[in-house]
């Protein structure tokens, strides 16, 4: 394995709306080096060497590093100093840190997706899927979700279930209960006229991204302040 393999491009985004989070894709430059191993954990590392070809692991490898050097930067740390746990629903956290910095971590077909933000938040891209993917799980979203689905043309199906599909897994890692929450039970469809209402307490939002993929956002709302009487 060579020492240091080539840094990966992280390139910072924005999503339309939204100006209280932190959002970078992030895409391998080649296969991971020693050096870039090194930052990880040993679960990391673990899971990093479980990939059978080195293609599929500089993807993982690069997100990791990547979320590493940002938290890093964000709490005054080196990025192997970083500690890392698991909540018992599987959603990563900081550990030994301040509960204000929150995290999520998204990658799929080679891109990566990080969201750093002060309070809860979720973010999932998708690469879009094929004719088979949209029909074996369209059938377990919500049913408005569903109506929403069909009444586009088959052209146009890939798009839309991968925009939703990402809003969903988004929402769902920022409730930390992932696929484990039933697909039908909350509607984050395109909000058109008649349709259900968003979960409440959160934002949803699309994120730009390469094309043929699409990626989205779940943040949690802000507490609205207290405000007490003068003297009180």
């Amino acid at each position: 394995m060579p020492p240091g393999g080539a840094a990966p491009s992280v390139v910072r985004i924005h999503a339309p709306g939204c100006t209280d989070a932190e959002l970078w894709l992030v895409r391998p430059s080649g296969p991971p080096g020693s050096a870039d191993l090194a930052v990880l954990d040993a679960a990391e590392r673990r899971r990093a060497a479980a990939f059978r070809r080195p293609a599929r692991a500089a993807p993982y490898v690069a997100a990791h590093v990547a979320l590493r050097h940002l938290l890093g930067e964000r709490l005054g740390v080196r990025p192997e100093r970083v500690v890392l746990r698991r909540e018992a629903g599987g959603r990563p956290v900081l550990d030994d840190h301040p509960p204000a910095v929150h995290f999520s971590l998204s990658h799929s077909g080679g891109v990566a997706l990080l969201g750093i933000a002060d309070r809860v938040i979720g973010v999932d891209v998708q690469r879009l899927p094929g004719a088979s993917t949209v029909e074996l799980c369209g059938g377990r979203l919500h049913p408005a979700e569903r109506g929403e689905l069909l009444a586009r043309p088959p052209a146009d199906q890939s798009t839309y279930f991968a925009r939703l599909w990402a809003r969903k897994e988004a929402y769902l890692k920022g409730l930390g209960t992932g696929l484990r929450r039933p697909l039908d039970a909350d509607y984050l469809g395109d909000g058109s006229a008649g349709s259900p209402d968003r979960p409440a307490g959160w934002t949803v939002l699309d994120v730009p991204c390469p094309p043929g993929f699409a990626a989205a956002l779940a943040l949690l709302n802000a507490p609205a302040p207290v405000i007490r009487p003068q003297g009180a």
